[in-house]
């Protein structure tokens, strides 16, 4: 007796159970690709927007150091034209000061028979032109200038003979530097007579 076994709805079935479980994968396979694409585009927009963010943040920091850097120039500069000034200034009050014991001490040192006609400045060198009744007494000069603290380097640059008021005397033209004494007291000790010595002189 022969038996006949029907299998191809057994075998229809499993190719059909087989295509719905790839389906099914393949739909679990989209479902999680498309979960993971999401969440990466997601994390991808949030870093970015963090970024921008930051360089939103870096940009407007930039721009507060760039003003601040303006503003710390603007300073240097005003601070540069104030000490500038401050050396000008200081400078008139030196040049005040040397004029003044320039005067000092040329009516100190000057001798009888000696008169100045002209004192031109040019920094620390002075330029004196003037009378003498002769060159003994324009040596003389050189000499009392010589010898004062705020006096050097007495140097004679020409003597000539001239007709002043009818009489014959010598023009000369001399010049010299001003220098700082090492104290003001040597200099003050030095200049003041004791009225002994006073009485002596006149």
């Amino acid at each position: 007796m022969t038996v006949r076994i029907n299998l191809l709805p057994h075998r229809e079935q499993k190719r059909v159970a087989r295509q719905q479980q790839f389906i099914i994968l393949a739909a679990l396979t989209l479902g999680f690709g498309a979960v993971v694409a999401v969440a990466g585009h997601t994390f991808i927009s949030a870093q970015i927007s963090s970024q921008d963010g930051r360089n939103t943040f870096l940009k407007a920091e930039i721009t507060k150091l760039d003003k601040e850097i303006e503003e710390i120039k603007v300073l240097k500069e005003k601070t540069t034209a104030l000490l500038e000034r401050k050396k000008v200034v200081e400078a008139l009050q030196a040049n005040r000061s040397q004029v003044v014991h320039l005067l000092d001490q040329l009516v100190r040192q000057l001798p009888d028979g000696v008169y100045l006609k002209a004192i031109e400045q040019k920094g620390n060198e002075v330029k004196l032109v003037g009378y003498a009744q002769s060159n003994a007494r324009v040596a003389s000069l050189m000499r009392n200038l010589d010898s004062s603290e705020w006096l050097e380097e007495a140097l004679l640059i020409e003597t000539k003979a001239v007709m002043l008021n009818n009489l014959r005397v010598s023009e000369f033209a001399m010049s010299i530097k001003l220098t700082q004494p090492k104290s003001a007291d040597d200099v003050d000790k030095k200049n003041a007579l004791p009225s002994n010595d006073k009485d002596k002189k006149a």
